[in-house]
Formats: structure tokens, C-alpha cells, sequence
């Protein structure tokens, strides 16, 4: 007999939505640039394919954060792990805000052309979105920190320890 398992609870969830913004948003660029290098007409779906993932993956970030704000309670009973855990809070928050201002400014790109009397020149085209690659990367070296602080919260107690730790002092590693 076949049961469905119980919902877990929110504060449960992080381990598990967590991989969808990463995931999500990594694969952007590489949806952007097979539409750059393709004839107009057949880039287009993948430049609107990269904003859909775009936008996928930055309200994912929002439940991601939800769900780590819901276990934050949980994590904090773990002795020396508020350091640690602020910063990832921090990124987390400056990534939100970095991804949803990277989306919007994309759309912008990928729309604003159509609503114009006159077309942008080739070479204006072609620049805008290596431009917006180039600015993305940022968002994503704020993504990958992010990620890699709530790695740290998981994967090495001993960095959590050496976060709570005075400068200097010895941790003991398991």
C-alpha cells in the first residue's frame, strides 16, 4: 500500500528549497548566451526561457529564505553558530535584493526595445546583454557566498567553532 508522508514542517524545509534558487539562477547565462548566438527569431525563446528561470529562481530565493528564517530557531541551540549564521542571513537578504533588481533589469532589456519608435542598433543589441552577463556574475559571486556560508552551517562544525572562537585560540577538530 502506497502512503503519502506527512508534510514537514516549515521550518524543516530549507535543506530541501534551498537547491532551487542555486540551481535556478546558475543556469541563467548559459539560456542568455545560446540567444545571443542564435538568429533573432530562435534566440528569442531563450532569452525569455532565461528570464522565466530568472524569475523562478529569485522567488524561490524568497521561500528559501522564509524557510531559513523559520529554522534559524532550530540552528541557533547549536553553541557558536551565530557568527556564522548572521552572515549567511546577511547574504541571503543582499542576494534577494540583488536577483530581483537583476530580473527586473533584464526584463528591461529583453521588452523596453519592443515599446521603442525605432530599433536599437546591432551593435546596442548585441552589448546589452554581454553587459548584463557581466553584472549577473556579480549576483552570482553573491549567490555562490551565500550558498557556501550555509554550507559551512552544515557541513564544518569546526568553522562554526573557529567563527565563535577568539582570534588565536585552538579549535579541536572531530
Amino acid at each position: 500500500m502506497l502512503l503519502i508522508p506527512p508534510m514537514p514542517a516549515w521550518s524543516t524545509l530549507h535543506p530541501l528549497i534551498v537547491h532551487f534558487p542555486i540551481a535556478l539562477l546558475m543556469v541563467v547565462p548559459l539560456f542568455i548566451a545560446i540567444g545571443m548566438f542564435r538568429k533573432a527569431e530562435r534566440g528569442r525563446s531563450f532569452l525569455i526561457a532565461a528570464l522565466i528561470l530568472m524569475a523562478l529562481g529569485t522567488v524561490s530565493a524568497f521561500v528559501a529564505t522564509s524557510t531559513g528564517e523559520a529554522a534559524k530557531d532550530l540552528a541557533e541551540s547549536k553553541p557558536g553558530i551565530e557568527a556564522v549564521l548572521e552572515q549567511h542571513e546577511d547574504l541571503a537578504e543582499t542576494t534577494q535584493v540583488a536577483f530581483s533588481a537583476l530580473t527586473l533589469i533584464y526584463a528591461a532589456i529583453l521588452f523596453a526595445p519592443r515599446l521603442l519608435p525605432r530599433s536599437i542598433p546591432p551593435r546596442i543589441a548585441m552589448a546589452l546583454p554581454v553587459a548584463f552577463l557581466v553584472l549577473y556574475s556579480a549576483g552570482l559571486l553573491l549567490l555562490v557566498n551565500t550558498a557556501h556560508q550555509g554550507g559551512r552551517l552544515v557541513h564544518e562544525p569546526s568553522a562554526v567553532a573557529q567563527a565563535s572562537s577568539p582570534p588565536g585560540a585552538s579549535v579541536e577538530r572531530d
